[in-house]
């Protein structure tokens, strides 16, 4: 059932710029998808290890500004007189680098970071993300600082023996980045299935049980922490790739809110949470813009998800799939039982 969910669900979004034709309203669906990857990544430190990084844009920020420079190159001074020059590659390497980069930031940040826990590590991870900002804030020969990296170009698929293939209109984005939330989600659900998904569990569910019977806690999670932020690093070298500028705002901590946001009320732990939770959040805005003030928008935003929090405790897809399997239960408790023939007869 839930496969056919899923394809259902797939082949639905696959259809949408074939019948909306409002450029503006696809927009919003691109980077709305864009922060839903970023969100799946949070949830899999959140949902499925219990550990809260309050810095995860930070991962993002590192994949958007690695992928941009990769792209448009640079020429740096270093100490001694030195100068370090890097011509432009192609954006489909600066997209493989932006993951692998922010996946060994990743490993890195896990590293130190795990081996605290509760409020000291997410404030290690606020911590890191602020660092980062300042460095893309002040390190202007390389970024540029306030004045953003601009002209960023567009992701080109290569295509053997046609050349290449720019992905220069909405459309062409909107797809691209439905493939790669596609394989984030896939890569997700594997993981979470298999033996080392198991041992994230045991780690949230009882982290002493889980050292007892052989887990690694540090490892674990250090892992975990590898692959969020790589997944986090490919959302934000797409978002750099189609915004096609990026400056030091895109650490801005309401990016991290908002991801929050986007696992919380779509339920963490659950796959489909984060792409339920985000495409509510994410389009809520645009559907509030038109009929309300800027200042009114803000009070309904929280104003529904403290609805959506009251109403489905545990998320929007827990909380229902809860609910349908108590009303399942229900049913069967009351169905009919046919007692069998005992084959006496009635008394004449």
């Amino acid at each position: 059932m839930r496969a056919i969910i899923t394809i259902l669900a797939v082949i639905t979004l696959a259809s949408v710029p074939l019948w909306l034709r409002d450029p503006y309203l696809l927009n919003a669906l691109i980077t709305t998808g864009i922060f839903v990857i970023g969100a799946m990544s949070l949830n899999l430190l959140l949902g499925f290890t219990g550990q809260l990084s309050l810095g995860h844009i930070a991962f993002f920020g590192i994949g958007a500004y690695v992928s941009a420079l990769t792209s448009l190159g640079f020429d740096i001074g270093l100490p001694g007189d030195v100068r370090l020059v890097h011509a432009p590659w192609p954006p489909i390497i600066g997209f493989v680098l932006a993951i692998l980069i922010a996946g060994l930031c990743g490993y890195f940040v896990g590293l130190l970071s795990f081996r605290v826990r509760g409020a000291y590590f997410v404030i290690v991870t606020i911590s890191f993300a602020e660092v980062v900002r300042l460095v893309a804030l002040n390190w202007v020969e390389l970024t540029q600082g306030p004045l953003a990296l601009t002209n960023i170009p567009s992701i080109a698929l290569p295509l053997p023996g046609f050349g290449e293939l720019t992905l220069r209109t909405k459309m062409q984005n909107y797809y691209l980045v439905l493939v790669v939330a596609l394989i984030a989600y896939l890569l997700i659900a594997r993981l979470v299935h298999s033996h080392f998904g198991r041992a994230m569990r045991g780690l949230m569910e009882n982290e002493t049980l889980a050292v007892s019977v052989g887990i690694d806690v540090t490892r674990t999670l250090t892992i975990a922490a590898v692959i969020s932020a790589a997944i986090a690093g490919a959302a934000g070298s797409l978002y750099a790739h189609y915004i096609r500028i990026i400056d030091p705002e895109v650490f801005a901590f309401i990016n991290t809110v908002t991801m929050v946001i986007m696992v919380i009320s779509g339920g963490k732990g659950s796959l489909a949470g984060p792409v339920i939770g985000g495409l509510i959040f994410g389009l809520l805005p645009v559907a509030l813009r038109p009929v309300m003030a800027p200042e009114a928008q803000w009070i309904a935003y929280g104003g529904v998800l403290i609805a959506i929090l009251f109403v489905l405790p545990r998320g929007i897809v827990p909380s229902l799939a809860q609910r349908l399997t108590r009303q399942r239960s229900g049913t069967t408790a009351l169905a009919p039982v046919a007692l069998p023939e005992t084959g006496a007869k009635e008394p004449a």
